[in-house]
């Protein structure tokens, strides 16, 4: 009895402890277990719902995607359809300009190859007829047979007779009557003066026109048409008075005694004088042939060399310049004082001309002093002495003046003639003729 009332009394405390410590944690537990699972239920249920809601929005999407889907293929298709209208009306615009273009371009190439064949054949025409023309003249007779007809053209251009005729110097019309007073003063003057005399006068009148070349003012005072001449005069004795002989002073007193067109005529006058006192000098000892024949062949000498024309420019100094021809016309044998002096005169005072151009003038006035124009003349080969008298006879005719013609062989020219007179050139040579046909074949 014992027994079982100690394990009753073992079984409640048993039961009690249970109750006490066991029953409280599990029903903690319990209550834990089913707020965790009622939560989970909550948002199980909350999660139905939003997976309802995406459902719904995703059905919803997926109808407006085919909405809009349906709608870029609709407007797809009419974009396709418009580009390929598009696409064919430029293709046919294209094609049309490509067939155009090439059209031009087929004619283009044609007129090409055309203008090619044509200016080759016509290069090899000229170029045959070149060899056809250097076998013609290489014979003597035929040369000289075309140096006739050149001169049967000339005579029908020329008048049948030569009346007298005063040729112009190129002067404005005050500077021109201007220079012929001077002129004639000088003219009066020099048949009294001796050669010593006239070589230095016209090597002070040199000097001064080099002072008058670099004092513009006081050539400008000394040529002004208002200016008191007697106050000129003073200027002159003051400035030149025992500086220059009175032969000189004379001349420069009359320059400034009449009226001038511009400065520059009234310096070149003074040029002028100095050039025909050393051609009168030359006049008077018999050298004036002799002196125009040097002038004009060294006036070749500088045609044919352009770097000595360009030496002897005013780009230089003068002084430089005159050394520089002296030293060549040291070297050359037979050079003739007064042609010297003239061409070192020329040279030292150049006043923006080319000294080529200078000379040539140079030469001019020489022939021109003995009452002749200088006819240049180039051909083939030398004129017989029928040839250069018929051609001196006609060309008298044709300027009214007597003609000095000085004449350059050139075998490159052919045959015929070119016949230069100032200015003027009358170009008859085969050569010539040539080229003039090479330029005028079609381009």
């Amino acid at each position: 009895m014992s027994t079982f009332i100690g394990q009753l009394i073992g079984f409640a405390v048993i039961v009690w402890i249970i109750n006490k410590y066991v029953v409280p944690l599990v029903g903690k537990l319990m209550r834990e277990r089913q707020e965790a699972v009622r939560t989970q239920l909550d948002e199980s249920a909350k999660a139905t719902q939003r997976l309802a809601a995406a459902d719904v929005y995703h059905d919803k999407r997926v109808d407006d995607g085919r909405v809009e889907a349906k709608h870029i293929v609709d407007e797809a298709s009419f974009d396709s359809v418009r580009i390929v209208e598009q696409l064919q009306v430029q293709a046919g615009v294209e094609a049309e300009r490509i067939r155009v273009n090439g059209g031009r371009q087929v004619m283009l190439l044609r007129a090409q190859l055309i203008r090619q064949l044509r200016g080759d054949l016509g290069n090899e025409s000229v170029r045959r007829a070149a060899e056809l023309v250097e076998a013609h003249v290489a014979e003597p007779q035929a040369r000289s047979a075309t140096v006739d007809r050149f001169l049967d053209e000339l005579e029908s251009m020329a008048p049948t007779s030569t009346p007298p005729e005063v040729s112009s110097t190129g002067l404005r019309s005050a500077s021109r009557d201007a220079q012929v007073a001077v002129v004639a003063r000088f003219d009066a003057m020099s048949v009294s003066l001796s050669p010593e005399e006239l070589s230095t006068l016209a090597d002070e009148l040199a000097v001064v026109d080099g002072l008058l070349l670099n004092e513009p003012i006081l050539g400008r005072h000394l040529a002004e048409a208002t200016g008191d001449t007697e106050a000129k005069r003073r200027m002159l004795q003051s400035l030149f008075g025992g500086r220059v002989g009175s032969n000189t002073l004379e001349i420069l007193n009359a320059a400034v005694s009449v009226r001038w067109s511009s400065t520059r005529d009234f310096v070149s006058t003074v040029q002028h004088v100095a050039r025909l006192s050393l051609l009168a000098r030359a006049d008077r000892e018999g050298q004036s042939d002799e002196v125009a024949e040097q002038l004009f062949r060294f006036g070749r000498v500088l045609d044919a060399q352009p770097r000595l024309t360009s030496l002897l420019g005013d780009s230089k100094p003068a002084d430089d310049r005159v050394a520089l021809l002296r030293g060549i016309l040291d070297r050359a044998s037979g050079a003739n004082p007064i042609a010297a002096a003239l061409l070192a005169q020329t040279v030292g005072l150049l006043r923006g001309e080319r000294a080529d151009e200078a000379v040539h003038d140079l030469v001019q006035l020489a022939v021109a002093r003995q009452g002749e124009l200088v006819a240049q003349v180039s051909a083939a080969a030398d004129l017989s002495e029928v040839q250069r008298q018929r051609l001196t006879d006609v060309l008298t005719r044709i300027y009214h003046n007597p003609v000095s013609v000085q004449l350059t062989v050139d075998p490159e020219l052919l045959g015929g003639l070119s016949v230069a007179v100032g200015d003027e050139l009358i170009d008859g040579t085969l050569s010539s003729r040539l080229v003039e046909a090479t330029t005028n074949l079609p381009n």
